[in-house]
């Protein structure tokens, strides 16, 4: 690294370390093949808007508890290390770093985000549901679809597609939990095959009586052999020790037999435990958490009231609330009326309201907008599984404010003496159902409005506290000096991409399906934050040079590698998506860094398979981080590519 180069990295770190809130607040450091990574003691001391106006910054975000700052191929290894040499830590593998971004935080916030972490991975599912949910609502109280054939056949095709996303949601959980804790997915998907298995009775109609329960006796011990249908925290717990098994039996079982007998063992164990111990203390707790509830609002009056639609939600979190059902059922018979209804459908429509007051304080993220308005279209219907997955468990304050909304909706409720006169539909369809005693409908308008109202406000008021942002305001250091340098650096380099010789033809570096870069699951590539490019979902597991280039750069990780073509474009190869978290794993490197290669020489190879077993996405990018001055690129249409055909060329 020469002395210009130098003194411009040490300008940058310098900047870096004040806008992260100082050196005490930086904890661990390390990077990948794109992204600075920081795990910092206290987020809301970093200024991220600050950052992103930082020599040489791409983009910066916070994802993982991480601070991840995007500088690019090769750039961010000089970067990482002079910033570790400036505060003299150790740059930590990403393994490492990991560690310790979970180590800073306590016991209930490594909880709640293991929690966020296993639904969104499974929320477009969730969304889907949801959606497709209300709409089946809609369509049901329309006389007209009743009355023709193709429109009631196509709502009650929505209505089982949705319905069946829901009915198997316990298994999706199951799935991610497994995922999230370092097991194989596919184990994750036996066992939640076995909770929902028809040779079960369902959970729904065991409730309310109408199934007849078999019962075995193992060890002297009662097993009702009833389904999990709903059974979130269930899949929850049962993911976790489902995982941890998994992990167990792959170490101590001996490689000679372990693909035969590992799994048999993880699956067998697994269902044992499910249907002894953790299937029984999931219902035991949806029945105790129901008695109370329900306690609490027929013994306690507005307290009771408020008490309840103040934590429904949190109930909804666990999968518990599908037990409201038969409770619901037996007020009607006894009563009459429904005022569990009432009271949960101003808890969602709070959390709607927060939902709301976190996009305000995130206009212009654009990712906020494209998980609220669809999050809070279906929260009207009566779905919260988006908002609160999605959007309000993971940044914690829209939570806090929707069950304050909750709470204050339920209020409102038990004075105006609001119920329900069926169940199962809530929101905007849901006042329908409402008791027009005592001008209920107007009262239900009245308290939905409510809630809304007190949601959104809560949860902006709340996220105050939450955003604060270090107010430190120090001049840049050395700053005449560092523009000097930035102009010397920029004019050689600008010197340098004269002489390029272009056209240079770029050909597929593996066999597969080409597709635009704005089609690749990873937004820094979408939005061609690092540059522009093209990549290939591939068919094998093999990576060739695109071009006649210089390898500068072999990411430890192997999954990413930095080139320069004759010409002089800066090339980046990065295989999978979040890949990095391999460690290694499944890649087999054929070159290294300083060596010339010739087009279509093999470069690496990776284990698809294992891969994608592990729940990663292959598609591989390729991205023209420093193409030579006055360039463009001319891209191929999405189509099946043999390595060497030419997918892009750069030219004046």
């Amino acid at each position: 690294m020469d002395a210009e180069k130098r003194q411009r990295y040490e300008n940058i770190s310098s900047e870096l370390v004040r806008l992260s809130g100082g050196r005490n607040n930086i904890l661990g450091i390390a990077h990948c093949a794109t992204r600075l990574r920081l795990v910092l003691e206290d987020n809301d001391k970093a200024d991220i808007k600050a950052i992103e106006d930082v020599d040489l910054v791409k983009g910066v975000f916070v994802a993982g508890d991480q601070l991840q700052i995007i500088f690019g191929a090769g750039l961010v290894n000089d970067v990482c290390q002079v910033l570790a040499e400036s505060i003299h830590m150790d740059s930590m593998s990403l393994g490492d770093l990991k560690t310790k971004a979970n180590k800073r935080m306590n016991p209930l916030q490594r909880a709640v985000k293991a929690l966020s972490d296993v639904f969104i991975e499974i929320m477009p599912g969730i969304l889907a549901a949801a959606l497709l949910t209300g709409l089946s609502s809609v369509l049901g109280n329309l006389q007209i679809v009743e009355d023709n054939a193709t429109l009631y056949g196509i709502a009650r095709l929505i209505n089982i597609s949705s319905g069946a996303i829901f009915g198997f949601l316990p298994l999706c959980v199951a799935y991610s939990t497994v995922k999230r804790f370092g097991g194989r997915p596919i184990m994750g998907i036996v066992i939640g095959c076995i909770m929902l298995t028809n040779s079960l009775a369902d959970a729904s109609a065991a409730a309310q009586g109408t199934v007849e329960v078999t019962t075995l006796h193992i060890f002297g011990l009662p097993v009702d052999l009833i389904g999990f249908q709903g059974g979130i925290i269930v899949a929850l717990l049962i993911g976790i020790v489902t995982a941890k098994l998994d992990i167990f039996f792959e170490k101590k079982v001996p490689e000679v037999i372990r693909l035969l007998v590992s799994p048999l063992l993880t699956t067998l164990v697994s269902s044992f435990l499910l249907f002894m111990i953790i299937g029984p203390v999931g219902r035991g707790l949806a029945n105790g958490i129901t008695s109370v509830l329900v306690w609490m609002t027929q013994n306690l009056g507005v307290i009771g009231y408020a008490a309840f639609s103040g934590v429904q939600q949190l109930i909804v979190i666990t999968g518990l609330h599908h037990v409201f059902g038969a409770i619901e059922s037996q007020l009607l018979v006894d009563t009459g009326r429904n005022f569990l209804n009432l009271l949960m459908s101003v808890a969602i429509i709070a959390q709607g309201g927060a939902v709301l007051g976190y996009l305000a304080r995130n206009l212009k993220d654009a990712k906020a907008k494209e998980l609220c308005i669809p999050s809070f279209i279906s929260v009207l219907f009566g779905i919260t599984e988006p908002a609160l997955f999605g959007v309000n468990l993971r940044y914690r304050y829209p939570l806090i404010g929707g069950c304050i909304g909750g709470a204050i909706g339920g209020a409102v409720v038990y004075f105006t003496d609001l119920a329900a006169l069926g169940f199962g539909t809530t929101v905007v369809p849901g006042i329908a159902l409402a008791d027009p005693a005592h001008n209920g409908y107007i009262n239900y308008i009245i308290a939905h409005v409510i809630a809304l109202a007190a949601g959104f406000l809560f949860a902006f008021l709340i996220g105050i506290g939450f955003d604060k942002k270090s107010a430190v305001q120090a001049v840049p250091v050395s700053t005449v000096e560092q523009k000097e340098t930035v102009k010397t650096v920029e004019a050689r380099e600008e010197a340098q991409e004269e002489t390029a010789a272009l056209p240079e033809e770029i050909g597929a570096f593996t066999k597969g399906d080409l597709i635009g870069i704005e089609e690749v699951n990873d937004q820094t590539f979408a939005r061609k934050v690092l540059g522009d490019g093209i990549a290939i979902v591939p068919k094998e597991g093999a990576i060739y040079a695109p071009a006649d280039a210089d390898v500068e750069i072999v990411m430890d990780t192997k999954h990413a590698l930095g080139l320069r073509t004759k010409a002089g474009n800066g090339i980046l190869i990065h295989v999978g998506i979040d890949t990095v978290n391999l460690g290694g794993r499944y890649f087999t490197l054929h070159t290294g860094q300083g060596r010339s290669v010739k087009k279509g020489e093999l470069l690496l190879e990776f284990d698809q398979e294992k891969i994608k077993a592990e729940g990663y996405d292959t598609t591989t990018s390729l991205i023209i981080t420093e193409p030579v001055a006055d360039s463009r690129l001319e891209k191929e249409a999405d189509k099946p590519v043999q390595v060497g055909d030419r997918i892009l060329e750069i030219v004046k």
